[in-house]
């Protein structure tokens, strides 16, 4: 990442972070609100794949598998607590007599805490280190992670004893006893949320801008030369792999606490590469763009879906292909453009006037 991108990427998060913590707040009412937040869950993963699709090369077409991890976690330990003492409602409507074993860990929120920033990174390291030390990448990755994803998802929908099934987990209202329902704990969560969400992006500049990003970058041109000058590529891809599963677990957390129920449509195929165009249009090459797109896309969604509800999937598909085939580095790539332009006006401008002075 060069100073110049840089300075624009720093520029426009911070105007960003305005918008989302001292204007949104304000300015919409509840239940917008409450979608803003939603759309800014995603955005944490729309980062993650800036970082391994746009810098990386990697592909990954399953991230609403370490998105729902992190979405389900929480939504464990918040259902035991709305339940407490007795099972979860749709364990007793499947006839489940104890709780099960892999529940326990989530009776407590410091365990769970612990589960979503470890589990799905975790998980995450070992597949992708596996796969890329086999040298698997490109589409073939990509298969192998939408595999996953629909497989993750029939998995939960055929377990309803332990998972709620197709209908997923909901009905919590306390996180620690204190409620997370009602405008004012939604606003609170908002702001907690953009709080974190800045963190996370912080981070990931910082990735971008270090050593790893442009070994990342090197790796995405030209891997066997990397590997060759002494490299373990495999641990590097792993690594930022794990790195942006971390990220999809946060968001999925901040999903659940802010949409109040978490079911296996959002880490199906479908969810999955609604985050891919998250990242393509907002840009795959910034950080900033990915939470511009995911915030954006967001919104057209909602509008889409409830104006054309029975096509409005194509526009979704329409809208990724117009980003890679005219905007291949989306919208901050425009910006960058425009900026760009400005900058080579405004020199060419300079001795025209020193020419009309003389």
């Amino acid at each position: 990442m060069g100073a110049q991108k840089l300075k624009l990427e720093v520029a426009s998060g911070l105007l960003v972070w305005v918008l989302l913590l001292g204007v949104a707040p304000w300015a919409l009412d509840p239940f917008r609100l409450n979608l803003m937040a939603k759309y800014l869950a995603f955005a944490f993963v729309a980062i993650g794949i800036v970082l391994t699709w746009g810098y990386g090369g990697i592909l990954s077409l399953g991230q609403g598998i370490f998105f729902g991890l992190g979405g389900y976690m929480l939504a464990m330990c918040l259902k035991l607590e709305a339940s407490a003492p007795e099972l979860p409602d749709f364990m007793v409507w499947s006839s489940v007599e104890q709780l099960p074993l892999w529940w326990e860990p989530f009776r407590h929120f410091g365990w769970t805490l612990l589960g979503i920033a470890v589990l799905p990174a975790a998980l995450a390291y070992l597949f992708s280190y596996a796969v890329f030390k086999k040298r698997v990448s490109g589409v073939y990755f990509a298969i192998v992670t939408l595999a996953l994803a629909l497989t993750l998802t029939v998995l939960i929908v055929g377990q309803q004893g332990d998972t709620g099934g197709a209908n997923g987990i909901t009905d919590f209202r306390t996180l620690m006893q204190m409620p997370i329902v009602g405008d004012g704990p939604q606003r609170t969560l908002y702001c907690i949320e953009v709080l974190v969400l800045e963190a996370v992006m912080g981070i990931a500049l910082f990735v971008a801008r270090s050593r790893l990003g442009k070994v990342l970058v090197a790796i995405s041109n030209q891997e066997g030369r990397v590997r060759f000058s002494g490299y373990n590529t495999a641990h590097i891809k792993a690594s930022v792999f794990a790195l942006a599963a971390f990220f999809s677990a946060l968001g999925g957390a901040f999903y659940t606490l802010q949409v109040g129920m978490i079911a296996p449509s959002v880490l199906g195929v479908v969810a999955s590469v609604e985050m891919v165009i998250f990242a393509a249009v907002g840009g795959r090459m910034s950080v900033v763009g990915a939470v511009i797109g995911a915030v954006l896309v967001g919104f057209l969604r909602s509008y889409l879906s409830e104006t054309f509800p029975e096509i409005w999937l194509y526009f979704l598909g329409a809208l990724f292909l117009i980003a890679v085939l005219v905007l291949p580095n989306g919208l901050f790539g425009l910006l960058e453009r425009c900026v760009l332009l400005l900058k080579r006006k405004r020199a060419a401008s300079i001795p025209v006037q020193e020419d009309v002075r003389a």
